[in-house]
């Protein structure tokens, strides 16, 4: 479906640090052990942060200060260590504030209002600067404007049938909407979600296309066609919809993981199309690491290239081990949005679409 639909549905659809040991440094430092060394105790969530509005993101860094966001109030909390949490930075209102972020107590947020998008930096204080404009570079390039998406093959007469938000047969368009950051070594990568691209923003504000996602190509079953409205005519045709990415973090070797959407349903009933991708920066070459996810909208990287994603609707964060192409599940949790790996600690926020919490999670 056009970016405008998938942004719609993936922000609709998408619309954590205590001083004891959350997880075993095994989460850190070494992913086999959590293999071999016997059961674990099963991990729990313990909220931090209760009552919020949509917290898409979360980043922690320091000594243990969580940053998120409440995106569709336009605010940026932050929480150091039992204290409450407090706004630090209120946008006008209609502007979405989410994509945090921070490195070396730099903290780095986007905001979004139409198809004004801009990468912000967080002063002393709360005021805030620009670091570049998403949305002129998305203008200039529109990184996917030459992928195809929509339906391989289908009969005009079908096609007439079909609802307004599954065009059948479309180009990328111009649309931008960052959906998480991450930043090393002075470059600053956004995982815009609306552009299905990667992008990197160096220290002088130049914004540039680091890869574009592949699409994601979907065969349409009868469960499926019923499900989303579409004609019966359309069972056994395949949709290519658009790659989404959710979430960026630097990994092993300084890979980019990157955890993604189908821009279309997210509910499951096209099938667990969700997927994490390993880009290198240098080449933008884009490899599979695993898919069958619901809703992929975060994800975490150990040292080891362990990966934990946050499944919306899935109601759980699962764990792909170093070199497995498909996830386990590791803990049940109602709609978390984004999970966070600090210091061998893992946070996420939860439930929301609903009453939001930040959590740690403990074993």
């Amino acid at each position: 479906m056009p970016t405008t639909t998938a942004t719609r549905a993936a922000v609709a659809g998408l619309a954590v640090a205590l001083a004891a040991p959350f997880l075993t440094s095994a989460l850190a430092t070494s992913s086999a052990a959590d293999d071999t060394a016997g059961p674990p105790a099963p991990p729990r969530a313990v909220t931090l942060v209760p009552g919020l509005v949509s917290p898409l993101s979360v980043a922690v860094g320091g000594r243990q200060t969580r940053w998120f966001s409440q995106n569709f109030t336009g605010t940026l909390m932050r929480q150091r260590g039992d204290r409450p949490a407090r706004p630090v930075y209120q946008a006008e209102r209609g502007v979405e504030v989410g994509a945090v972020s921070v490195h070396r107590g730099t903290v780095v947020f986007a905001t979004t209002l139409r198809r004004q998008t801009h990468l912000m930096r967080l002063g002393r204080g709360g005021a805030a600067s620009e670091l570049a404009d998403l949305g002129a570079h998305e203008r200039r390039t529109n990184p996917d404007g030459g992928v195809r998406y929509g339906f391989r093959r289908l009969g005009a007469d079908c096609a007439s049938q079909l609802p307004e938000r599954f065009p059948a047969r479309y180009r990328g368009i111009v649309e931008s909407h960052p959906y998480a950051t991450t930043t090393a070594g002075g470059r600053t990568w956004v995982a815009d979600a609306a552009a299905n691209a990667v992008l990197e923003v160096d220290r002088r504000g130049r914004v540039s296309t680091t890869a574009v996602l592949p699409p994601v190509p979907v065969r349409i079953t009868r469960a499926a066609a019923e499900a989303n409205g579409m004609p019966a005519c359309t069972v056994g045709h395949v949709y290519v919809f658009e790659g989404v990415p959710t979430d960026v973090e630097v990994g092993p070797r300084g890979q980019l993981y990157v955890s993604a959407l189908p821009g279309g349903p997210e509910d499951g009933s096209t099938g667990a199309q969700g997927r994490v991708f390993r880009v290198d920066p240098a080449s933008g070459e884009v490899t599979l690491v695993a898919k069958g996810l619901v809703s992929a909208t975060g994800l975490a990287v150990t040292p080891r290239g362990a990966v934990y994603v946050a499944e919306l609707f899935g109601s759980r964060i699962s764990r792909i081990a170093p070199g497995a192409r498909r996830a386990r599940p590791f803990l049940p949790i109602g709609m978390p949005g984004d999970v966070e790996l600090h210091r061998g600690r893992l946070f996420a926020t939860a439930d929301v679409l609903a009453e939001g919490r930040l959590v740690a999670i403990r074993r």
